[in-house]
């Protein structure tokens, strides 16, 4: 069975750069499958602080992960600069899912790609709430309206049903 190419850098609209710790690194000499979570958490979360969305002490809405995946191309090690590239795969009334991509600073192919999707919820009582307009005109710009490299076209589902 072949798999599925990962995208390409061109796929994503945005980089943060993340560098790796050496308590990253496991007992087989890489970073560890569950810190490309945290990597992606970050990125997320940075972006979001970055244009003024995000207020993690006090900000109303907040989101919560309802479902995320990763899948590895090659390891990454201490000490390396990586940079997570961002792209919005899907923006709903109360949901965003994102894709993401581990690169090795200045490499074309990722290490890693993965997905994550939050659904945002009022801070008190944890139900979804509809995207504020300064937030989903943001998460607007990172939407991925081209076709990836694997020829598909980029399924965009804007205005969608909340997640």
């Amino acid at each position: 069975m072949s798999r599925i190419p990962l995208r390409p850098r061109a796929a994503y609209r945005t980089f943060v750069p993340i560098t790796t710790r050496w308590h990253d690194n496991d007992a087989y000499g890489h970073v560890n499958n569950v810190i490309y979570y945290a990597f992606f958490d970050t990125a997320v979360n940075t972006w979001l602080i970055e244009q003024g969305l995000l207020d993690v002490h006090a900000g109303d809405p907040i989101g919560l992960v309802v479902e995320t995946g990763c899948r590895y191309a090659a390891p990454v090690h201490f000490p390396q600069t990586l940079e997570v590239g961002l792209a919005v795969a899907s923006l709903g009334t109360s949901s965003v899912t994102y894709h993401l991509g581990l690169f090795v600073q200045n490499e074309e192919y990722a290490a890693a790609e993965g997905h994550f999707t939050h659904v945002y919820v009022g801070r008190e009582d944890r139900r979804p709430v509809a995207l504020p307009s300064p937030w989903r005109q943001a998460l607007s710009a990172l939407h991925a309206h081209q076709s990836t490299a694997r020829g598909e076209p980029a399924r965009c589902a804007s205005n969608a049903t909340s997640g």
